[in-house]
């Protein structure tokens, strides 16, 4: 009974965190969700700790990335309808496996470290081992539900302290916080508790006087740079429809009508979805003539989404492609390319190749492969350097880090989320929100069904798009060249706190 108490706790943790993200957006949720598990961690031994915090981690994963279910039914890429259930809650389970394994090895952490030491060494290595782990995690292909991306994009106000250590700013924030409240339950008298609570009261209006002044300061800055008049064309073409033959025609259509419209109305970029017009560029097809004449008619540089021929020596399949933006004009050179870097497990390569290459390749509906682009590209244009995420790469802040340090002045970030249920695509547009207040750059977002929309460097929506919706949007951005500390030094927060809690373990350990 007792332990059935314990897990019930640590899964009430787990389900107010996973309330914090879209759909439910109950995102204040995130400063108390870790109570209970670092209750947990201080009074039980490290593996009941590391099973408390893999429930944890289970529940607030899995409602958080419960719209991965919705890439089934895949009957239109020719795979079963049992076999694409099966498959869309195999992958939903081990993602959430994987992302529940990071909150186990933290509690099992704490539980082996910490409950001997006072509450301000416990605080300092609590934070280090939650954003060491998060920084290995995004080493690797499965990566969305930091800690930090659960504020985004409605606590703009605490969100601008990721300029200075990036998105483990504020991790570290809601671990702090978390932490204090719980030695308030832990402790019983009132001078502890008071001590603890005037710390969180000091914590939190240092966190909101420096939001304060960063959306005050930028308020009047935000225009500053050159302005460019971009437009979106958002072409709700359902995937559906990408293996016929008539769904082509619509695509062209589509984005050949939307191309016209922003070109007459003033447009000097245009910029369309991940896979827009899904042919090999720049081989010519006939298929895409419509499009390519309207270009040649206007010459405004369009950001085309599309699949180019792999730029990869070492291709084993010369069926192989990238998935990749264009920059083109009309005329015979491409102005600027960025193929995608951070490629989606089985729907764009083959995981473990040697292992699972067999099953997966009759499951999956590719010929080829899509060949990773290299990590450190980077995009230059008529305007300057730009930073270019495609889909996925949208959570992963060191990959918009590296191109804005080497001089990109607007982020372009461009999806097809269409096959995924519509919160999947404000988690989709919360993460480049936090990439542009970190970067300190304005976004532009194309997407296919939505949300499509323009950002500005303090993370406030200037226009976001209906969901499900054809659309096209022109609006007045602006090409920076400023330097947050994040951009400047990178993550220079974890390292330096996993150092001062290997000198506070040390001396606790040799010297106590």
């Amino acid at each position: 009974m007792h332990n059935l108490r314990n897990l019930l706790f640590a899964a009430l943790g787990g389900v107010l965190m996973g309330l914090t993200p879209d759909p439910f957006s109950q995102w204040w949720l995130a400063w108390i969700a870790l109570i209970p598990l670092w209750m947990l961690a201080q009074k039980l031994k490290v593996k009941a700790a590391i099973v408390m915090g893999f429930v944890w981690g289970c529940c607030y994963h899995g409602m958080a990335l419960f719209w991965i279910t919705s890439v089934h039914p895949m009957e239109w890429m020719g795979v079963p309808w049992w076999t694409s259930f099966g498959i869309a809650t195999l992958v939903w389970v081990l993602i959430t496996a994987w992302g529940a394994v990071l909150s186990g090895l933290w509690a099992g952490g704490m539980s082996l470290l910490t409950q001997q030491l006072n509450v301000t060494s416990r605080i300092v290595i609590a934070c280090a081992i939650f954003s060491g782990l998060e920084i290995v995690w995004s080493w690797g292909p499965l990566y969305w539900t930091a800690l930090g991306y659960t504020q985004s994009p409605h606590d703009l106000l605490l969100l601008q302290i990721s300029r200075i250590s990036g998105q483990q700013t504020m991790t570290s924030a809601i671990v702090v916080i978390n932490g204090l409240l719980a030695e308030i339950l832990l402790h019983k008298t009132w001078r502890e508790r008071r001590g603890f609570t005037i710390a969180i009261i000091a914590f939190i209006a240092a966190m909101v006087s420096y939001g304060t002044w960063e959306m005050n300061r930028d308020r009047m800055t935000s225009s500053n740079g050159q302005p460019i008049k971009a437009g979106i064309i958002q072409g709700n073409f359902p995937n559906a429809l990408t293996v016929k033959p008539k769904g082509w025609e619509i695509a062209v259509n589509n984005y050949t009508k939307g191309y016209e419209k922003l070109a007459q109305s003033g447009a000097e970029m245009i910029v369309t979805p991940e896979t827009a017009i899904s042919f090999l560029y720049p081989n010519y097809d006939p298929r895409r003539e419509p499009f390519d004449r309207i270009v040649e008619k206007y010459r405004v540089p369009v950001w085309l989404g599309g699949f180019g021929t792999t730029r990869n020596p070492n291709a084993e399949d010369p069926n192989n492609y990238t998935n990749s933006l264009f920059l083109i004009d009309g005329t015979d050179r491409i102005l600027g390319q960025y193929d995608k870097v951070r490629l989606v497990p089985i729907g764009e390569y083959i995981p473990f190749k040697p292992i699972l290459g067999s099953l997966i390749k009759r499951l999956s509906p590719l010929r080829g492969e899509v060949d990773a682009g290299s990590s450190e590209q980077l995009v230059d244009t008529p305007w300057g350097r730009f930073i270019v995420g495609i889909c996925y790469e949208s959570a992963y802040p060191a990959t918009f880090r590296f191109q804005t340090a080497a001089g990109g002045r607007l982020i372009l970030s461009a999806s097809n989320n269409a096959h995924f249920a519509p919160y999947m695509s404000a988690q989709h547009h919360a993460q480049d929100v936090a990439r542009a207040i970190e970067s300190d750059r304005w976004a532009v977002r194309a997407t296919n069904t939505g949300y499509s929309g323009f950002v500005d460097p303090n993370g406030r929506t200037v226009w976001l798009s209906d969901v499900n919706t054809y659309e096209t949007h022109l609006e007045t951005v602006y090409l920076r060249d400023t330097k947050t500390l994040y951009v400047l030094w990178g993550d220079w927060l974890t390292p330096l706190l996993c150092l001062v809690s290997i000198g506070i373990y040390t001396r606790h350990r040799f010297y106590s």
